[in-house]
């Protein structure tokens, strides 16, 4: 397996492992799958590795607090 990390991968490398973990963000549910990869836009910016933005959406949602919206909608209620 190769790096998924900030320092051994380029942006476009990062553009295509979030889409491909995700899948196809347009085909199922109602719109919040699109959430998903807003929540990784860090990563793909080089500011956040994946296992950070994981372990940030892990204690949100176990504390409670909400995860990523569709606005008007949440899909994690």
């Amino acid at each position: 397996m190769e790096s998924i990390l900030i320092k051994d991968t380029t942006r476009e490398e990062r553009e295509r492992i979030v889409a491909e973990s995700i899948g196809d963000v347009n085909g199922s549910c109602d719109g919040c799958m699109a959430g998903l990869v807003d929540m990784y836009q860090d990563y793909i910016d080089g500011k956040k590795e994946i296992r950070e933005i994981n372990m940030e959406f892990r204690a949100r949602y176990e504390s409670g607090d909400d995860g990523p919206v569709k606005e008007g909608y949440s899909c994690w209620r």
